[in-house]
């Protein structure tokens, strides 16, 4: 049991799941460091959507339309996109828990904002704990370091969670030690950071904090696939 992982650049990344593909806040086209990721070449079964800030959907609707994947969200930006055309969509909010193709999906508190870059509401933001048979993992969003990271241990056993880790938007690479360890997780995959200069990171510094806790930081390059 294994679930692969592809990075497109800042917090969006492909998961494929017990055999179905998972896209998570799909910003490419606007990313000057993902400009060789062909959107179009993009598989998708299911897309989810933490927020609704445009570095994390600017792609969304193009992607939710050439695939006909189904649209995992909150209520608000769910609504939003069947407005556009989306055909199929799951309307979640915090504790929401919905069965799919390939497990579970359950939307968590994320501590940001969120509004669509039209000045839309875009409803609460989250993050997503993925219940598969490949293995279980929590895709943070963006969010601030939080207590209620402590209760995800008790909805699932994580193989890896998905962090934000560069500061001034969201939690630091610090915080997101921290973060691994309420989670209980001992991988980490970074995300959120280098792609403006305010989220610019020192990788030795940040490696070196997460090691200091026993616990791996991933940091991939924009296009790298892996299998964990």
């Amino acid at each position: 049991m294994a679930l692969e992982i592809t990075y497109y650049g800042h917090s969006c990344f492909g998961v494929k799941a017990a055999g179905k593909h998972l896209l998570f806040d799909p910003f490419i086209t606007g990313n000057p460091k993902a400009a060789h990721i062909d959107i179009k070449q993009l598989q998708a079964d299911y897309v989810l959507i933490s927020h609704a800030h445009g570095d994390h959907l600017a792609d969304a609707l193009t992607i939710l339309k050439n695939t006909q994947a189904c649209l995992i969200s909150n209520f608000e930006i769910a609504s939003y996109y069947e407005a556009k055309g989306v055909k199929r969509t799951e309307k979640l909010n915090f504790g929401g828990r919905v069965a799919t193709s390939f497990g579970h999906v359950r939307m968590v508190h994320a501590m940001h904002s969120s509004q669509f870059p039209d000045g839309t509401y875009g409803g609460n933001p989250g993050g997503f704990v993925v219940e598969s048979g490949d293995g279980n993992f929590y895709f943070a969003g963006d969010t601030a370091l939080t207590l209620d990271l402590q209760l995800i241990p008790r909805y699932a056993t994580l193989k890896l969670a998905f962090l934000p880790i560069g500061g001034y938007f969201t939690m630091d690479y610090h915080d997101a030690a921290i973060a691994a360890e309420f989670l209980q997780c001992d991988t980490v995959i970074g995300m959120h950071y280098d792609s403006f200069p305010p989220i610019t990171i020192d990788h030795e510094a940040a490696l070196k904090v997460f090691a200091e806790q026993q616990i791996k930081l991933l940091l991939l390059k924009v296009g790298e696939r892996i299998t964990i």
